[in-house]
């Protein structure tokens, strides 16, 4: 019976490191309509052949482009063990992709705010209907109900905050899904369609309550800009710190939004805001203009100065290669971070970023990005493109591997960039270039232990997840 424990099966691929919180509030509406589903994080757990067996319904959350070619992967191997179970994705990458999956890999595809709407397939299966594909993602406010985290791993299992040499366990919440802006690389824009949904600030902090009572002693906020909603944001932040005083946070936000909303982030940090995530994609104004991001570079030099001045760390992330990237272009951005000690801010990893050009992608319609395009590469879930100067493809390699390397032997991350530098350098000069030796280690700069970011692809030979 589809009401039994375990007959829905619900499968979290990869969520940047953190508790996965997407199957976590499928799980709570699942919950308050009288089922009692299963959770599994492939992050942590295998894809148990017991709990495939049992599950009338098993859907898999891929918010991002690593997720869905996990969940690709645990969908065939499902299917091979439970033939009769009804298979479905739901997220951000299942509906750019829902075509691809259509094509016998899931039975329905899900994306938006679509818990009720995972609801309702599951009761359309207790009634044996038979599954039906949406036409477009749900878009409408939900009674968010808290998320139900009991069956996941410990949160001493996911990504920590590191501060001062000391690691504590972080949490992960949303006050916002969505977004207002329609950035062309970005996988929200084709599912949102410019809109977000505030989450009520008590469901929020009872939320938060939850993982402070489970450990964590520092709280992400995952919404993929904070500060849509400046004053919500202010709310949540002021009641997390009334309620929990010793906890520190963490936040994304454009470089628009940092600017126009500067006079809020003096308030931010005294409530406890250690540093904030922002996309600035590139240092060049032409490839900014490609991906319609919103600012400029002169706009990045000054965000770095209106965030210390507020006393919070910028952690910028990176799609360091793109069609249109020169290598002028690339070797100002790893100047840049060099210079501006900016490279215990930005993870390596963000150096070796190439642009994803998923199915659904907002860049598609545009001229600049088709004259680029190879056929889709359905074994990687996007579009193939080549650099029109090719020792940008071979640097990209080249610098993946320093990457790689820097993980493996634990190297400082200035020893890293430097290495990047000379590579870039040596690329552009045409002639081998020795790296500078690395100068002191900056301040101390908090940071999660997760350092893999969605939106983007590494090098086209391989994917690199570094924890």
């Amino acid at each position: 019976m589809i009401r039994d424990p375990g007959s829905i099966l619900l499968v979290s691929c990869y969520e940047l490191g953190h508790q996965p919180l997407a199957i976590a509030l499928a799980a709570a509406a699942l919950d308050r309509a009288g089922f009692r589903p299963a959770l599994i994080d492939l992050a942590q757990t295998p894809l148990a052949p017991d709990a495939v067996r049992r599950a009338e319904v098993i859907a898999i959350s891929v918010p991002m482009h690593t997720a869905l070619r996990l969940g690709v992967a645990a969908a065939r191997h499902a299917r091979e063990i439970n033939p009769a179970a009804e298979i479905g994705f739901f997220g951000l990458y299942a509906w750019l992709n829902r075509d691809f999956l259509r094509d016998g890999r899931s039975d329905w595809v899900l994306a938006g705010e679509c818990e009720e709407a995972l609801v309702e397939r599951v009761r359309g299966r207790e009634r044996g209907d038979p599954p039906a594909v949406p036409e477009a993602p749900v878009l409408r406010r939900l009674d968010l109900p808290v998320p139900r985290r009991e069956g996941l791993p410990a949160l001493s299992k996911y990504v920590m905050l590191e501060r001062g040499g000391v690691r504590v366990p972080a949490g992960y919440v949303e006050a916002s899904r969505g977004c207002l802006h329609r950035c062309r690389h970005c996988p929200i824009p084709p599912v949102y369609q410019g809109r977000f949904f505030a989450v009520p600030v008590e469901t929020v902090l009872a939320d938060v309550r939850a993982q402070v009572a489970a450990g964590a002693r520092h709280i992400t906020f995952g919404d993929p800009d904070f500060l849509n909603g400046p004053g919500h944001a202010r709310r949540i932040a002021q009641a997390l710190h009334r309620e929990f005083p010793e906890v520190t946070f963490d936040f994304t936000a454009k470089v628009e939004h940092l600017l126009r909303h500067r006079e809020l982030l003096p308030e931010l940090a005294a409530a406890n805001a250690l540093f904030v995530v922002s996309a600035v994609e590139s240092l060049s104004d032409v490839v900014l203009g490609h991906l319609e991001k919103g600012h400029t570079r002169a706009d990045v030099v000054e965000v770095l100065e209106v965030t210390r001045g507020a006393g919070l760390a910028l952690r910028p992330t990176f799609v360091a290669f793109t069609p249109w990237t020169t290598l002028d272009d690339y070797v100002e951005l790893v100047e840049f971070v060099a210079e501006r000690g900016l490279t215990r801010h930005v993870d390596p990893i963000q150096l070796a970023i190439r642009l994803l050009v998923p199915p659904g992608s907002g860049l598609l319609d545009r001229p600049a990005i088709r004259a680029h395009l190879g056929p889709l590469d359905r074994a990687r879930l996007g579009y193939s493109w080549r650099h029109p100067d090719p020792r940008l493809d071979a640097l990209c390699v080249t610098v993946t591997g320093l990457v790689e390397r820097g993980a493996r032997d634990g190297e400082a991350p200035e020893a890293v960039v430097e290495a990047i530098r000379a590579a870039a350098l040596g690329c552009r000069e045409g002639r081998p270039v020795r790296a500078r030796p690395a100068g002191p280690a900056p301040a101390d700069v908090p940071r999660l232990t997760e350092s893999w970011f969605c939106c983007a692809e590494p090098a086209p030979e391989q994917l690199v997840t570094l924890g």
